[in-house]
């Protein structure tokens, strides 16, 4: 039971301060973005992949796993300015779109001590960074698996390949929203196995009902484009007229065209919007 102070001067005069069990809180920052492929055949689109940045580890614990990249929070910190200080350090990132995605608590998520987790998740377009990448970061290619309870993730690049998997529920309060166990994961560091797939879950729930995804968009772009991006994340096909109709007040058609490839000339348009959401 918590012992009560009848004022501030009896607290002070009893206060040992190692009767606190001390704690560290700690920012990750999922970064996701969508890009072109490699294409052989000018008269298709390019496949897009939708992709993850993670950063190789050089210290222990988990010593050259893959991991998110992450850092702790500083004493003299505000919380919201710790994610773009440890993106900027981990990976040279600077000034993209940020927002605040879940708190991870589990008791025993770090080996070192206890460890509170505030997750970020972060959109970027890759053709528009201008930041060279740090050496011990690298894009993966993400390619998901899904049954009614379970799921499958893949983790890709030209150099690498690993998987990872884990058993979903739905969560009763909460309607298509899931809770997931991970059962096998050997390459990615403490529990961003689990907030790789909250980060991918939320990203498909919030892009049907913000304009969130524009992100992870060029200035200019096709409806066909856009659509693939949707696509991408959802992992589903959408039928053209009703994704148009979805997306029609998002978006302004301009009087620019792209022109070439063996296609017809085709219309360029822009997010409606003055700034991202």
């Amino acid at each position: 039971m918590e012992k009560i102070y009848l004022n501030e001067e009896a607290f002070l005069a009893d206060y040992d301060e190692d009767q606190y069990q001390k704690l560290s809180l700690t920012t990750d920052i999922l970064v996701f973005s969508v890009a072109d492929s490699l294409n052989d055949n000018y008269r298709r689109l390019p496949k897009k992949h939708f992709s993850v940045l993670l950063v190789k580890r050089d210290n222990y614990p988990f010593k050259d796993k893959w991991c998110l990249p992450g850092g702790f929070l500083r004493l003299d910190e505000d919380l919201e300015a710790a994610p773009k200080r440890v993106l900027a350090k981990e990976t040279n990132l600077h000034d993209i779109y940020l927002e605040q995605l879940y708190t991870f608590g589990e008791v025993n998520r770090d080996p070192r001590l206890r460890v509170i987790n505030t997750a970020y998740l972060a959109l970027v377009d890759k053709n528009r960074i201008h930041e060279e990448l740090l050496a011990n970061a690298a894009w993966f290619n993400i390619t998901q698996q899904e049954s009614a309870d379970q799921v499958l993730i893949t983790l890709h690049n030209q150099e690498t390949v690993f998987s990872f998997s884990a058993v979903k529920t739905l969560n009763e309060h909460h309607l298509d929203i899931y809770d997931y166990q991970v059962m096998e994961n050997d390459h990615l560091a403490f529990d961003n196995a689990l907030v790789l797939m909250v980060g991918i879950e939320r990203l498909r729930n919030k892009i049907n009902y913000t304009d969130i995804v524009f992100n992870m968009m060029p200035e200019y772009f096709t409806l066909k484009e856009l659509q693939q991006v949707y696509e991408i994340i959802l992992d589903r096909k959408l039928l053209d007229p009703a994704f148009r109709r979805i997306i029609n007040e998002k978006v302004l058609k301009t009087d620019r065209y792209r022109r070439g490839g063996g296609h017809r000339p085709s219309a360029l348009y822009k997010y409606r919007g003055l700034q991202m959401k």
